[in-house]
């Protein structure tokens, strides 16, 4: 949502320190002070959180298990505890509920808060910033950094400024030069081909993007031209969404071995309509496109979709439309490590407000990330 004429707000997006791994020294003793990762650690293991001491080797989310391994040989796995972290982030939710009633959760462990009017009197964004990392420090022994500004996409930049365990403050006068200063590749929604495509056109940081013409971005960069033209001047009009609609509910697989035969694969693909029923009943959701991802052996990716003029029935024609869609691509022309189905087109007119869709790390809105795989 935009407002035409909007006036400042007060915001501050909050982003806790290597959430999952920091659970889980926070939990276990013998882990602190160790490099941690949170995953599989087989040949078909990703790497779905970093300690800060893993990521001093180079350890990322989304790596390769074995790659992690081989930059640290003493790199400690542990298989991810959802419930745990969804319990620490009802706890973290109920410490921003205390001054504010507009709470946009984007994942787990990080959110956007709009305190323009605070329910204590504060009156300071700053002031509750602090308050807010002092109660999530006492109250669940863990850290996190915040960043405090004028909209959302300074307050996003901002928080990863400092970390970890860090606030940085961007006032209104002090935005554009800020993001001025910072790379493209920082700033939300460039992803690594956007980043490498700005890069062989001689864009590297903010004030490069800021030189560019609005014609000229939307010309290279299509639809997302007039928003890499605002973000450049610092300019960010969305609100702070408590109720932000569900665009998405899916559900993917990473297999130890890989699968190849027709038969494996359709036995696998039942197993994935099956949990993804589960969630699209449980969310409430009705949707007319069916997505098929598949990933080969050498991580090769392609998806395959089917979109209807209707909302699906029932369990039975998603279940159709998802052995349809693995038709087209057997036999395979190399083993599938990873199979996901995703039910998109989401039906907005009759949907609950989902407040909450981020306590829920494998049905969202956010396009499938590392740690929303079940390694088999």
């Amino acid at each position: 949502m935009t407002d035409d004429a909007p006036s400042l707000r007060k915001i501050i997006h909050v982003d806790m320190d290597a959430f999952y791994a920091s659970v889980e020294q926070r939990d276990n003793p013998d882990l602190r002070g160790k490099p941690v990762a949170v995953g599989g650690s087989s040949k078909r293991g990703v790497v779905a959180a970093a300690s800060y001491e893993a990521r001093a080797f180079g350890v990322k989310s989304a790596m390769p298990s074995i790659a992690a391994q081989r930059r640290c040989p003493e790199l400690v796995f542990v298989k991810p505890r959802f419930e745990a972290y969804r319990n620490v982030s009802r706890q973290i939710r109920e410490i921003f509920a205390r001054h504010t009633d507009l709470i946009e959760p984007l994942a787990l462990d990080e959110a956007y808060l709009d305190v323009t009017e605070d329910k204590q009197g504060i009156g300071s964004a700053v002031k509750i910033a602090k308050a807010i990392r002092a109660a999530i420090r006492e109250e669940t022994g863990l850290t996190a950094s915040a960043g405090v500004s004028y909209n959302k996409f300074i307050a996003k930049l901002a928080s990863d400024q400092n970390k970890p365990d860090g606030l940085c403050i961007i006032l209104p006068e002090q935005g554009e030069a800020f993001v001025a200063t910072l790379p493209v590749r920082r700033f939300h929604g460039v992803g690594p081909r956007t980043a490498e495509k700005m890069e062989r056109l001689g864009i590297h940081t903010g004030a490069d993007l800021r030189a560019m013409s609005e014609e000229w971005l939307q010309r290279n960069f299509g639809s997302a031209g007039s928003y890499l033209f605002k973000a450049a001047r610092g300019i960010d009009h969305r609100r702070v969404n408590p109720s932000r609609e569900r665009k998405s509910v899916g559900g993917e697989l990473t297999y130890f071995n890989d699968k190849q035969s027709n038969e494996e694969l359709r036995t696998a693909l039942d197993e994935i309509v099956d949990i993804v029923w589960r969630r699209i009943e449980n969310s409430g959701v009705k949707g007319r496109t069916v997505v098929l991802k598949a990933r080969y052996s050498d991580f090769r990716t392609l998806t395959r979709s089917k979109s209807l003029t209707r909302n699906l029935l029932d369990r039975g024609e998603f279940a159709a439309i998802g052995h349809a869609l693995l038709d087209q691509i057997l036999p395979a022309e190399m083993g599938v490590r990873l199979l996901g189905l995703t039910l998109s087109g989401i039906d907005q007119s009759g949907q609950i407000s989902q407040p909450d869709a981020a306590v829920e790390p494998f049905v969202g809105a956010q396009p499938s990330l590392p740690f929303d795989n079940i390694e088999n």
